[in-house]
């Protein structure tokens, strides 16, 4: 039964996504492959990784997994069945880690099972007027640890404008989510030109910016 409802929600949250924001998918530098990779995009809503997953072709979306804050997402009865049953997020406590836990330790173990990861290395939503905030550490430590695995920017336009923060109700308004080209870590690279580097290939991506050619 719980099985059951979980594929109906599945189904109504694409139809629903897909309705109110005419979603569109941009594949830049690469295609919709069954390829692990860690798909990680900009920040602005609580509805990103349902977009980035809700535009996956299905045989990617059924591997993909996102990232996302257990603070939020464990609220409520809904909320858990949302994250757990129809996303099969994985969970971070951003605000209360056990002593000697790894944070990074549930996304590894998701890799290692062979699913994609989409996550947001800026850590939280951006409500500022730059386009990007900082990235943490932990995208560079993931690579690190896994460098066989693509990492693919993804830049999502306009969802903070259907859904702003602190609103429930979206406003119907078109987006766009843009895939750019794979990096992937390179031996030796520090900590910081590894992020420089991640950060550049998704600003590349935002509206407005100068691209090469369209890839699919």
């Amino acid at each position: 039964m719980t099985r059951l409802l979980a594929a109906l929600f599945t189904i109504a949250v694409i139809v629903f996504t897909r309705l109110v924001t005419a979603v569109q998918a941009r594949w830049l530098g690469c295609v919709p492959a069954p390829i692990q990779r860690i798909y990680y995009a900009n920040h602005a809503s609580h509805g990103d990784f349902v977009l980035v997953w809700t535009v996956l072709p299905p045989a990617l979306r059924n591997k993909t997994r996102p990232v996302a804050g257990a603070d939020y997402w464990r609220k409520t009865f809904i909320h858990r069945f949302i994250a757990l049953k129809i996303f099969r997020a994985v969970l971070i406590d951003r605000l209360r880690p056990q002593c000697g836990s790894n944070p990074l330790a549930p996304m590894i173990d998701a890799l290692d099972d062979g699913a994609s990861l989409i996550l947001f290395p800026e850590g939280t939503r951006n409500a500022t007027d730059t386009q990007l905030l900082p990235f943490k550490g932990g995208i560079y430590h993931l690579s690190r640890r896994r460098p066989d695995v693509e990492m693919v920017p993804v830049w999502i336009a306009n969802l903070n404008r259907v859904l702003p923060k602190g609103e429930i109700v979206p406003v119907p308004l078109l987006c766009t989510v843009t895939f750019g080209a794979p990096l992937k870590f390179e031996t030796g690279e520090m900590k910081a030109d590894f992020l420089a580097r991640a950060r550049d290939a998704l600003l590349n991506l935002a509206p407005g910016a100068s691209r090469n050619s369209e890839t699919g």
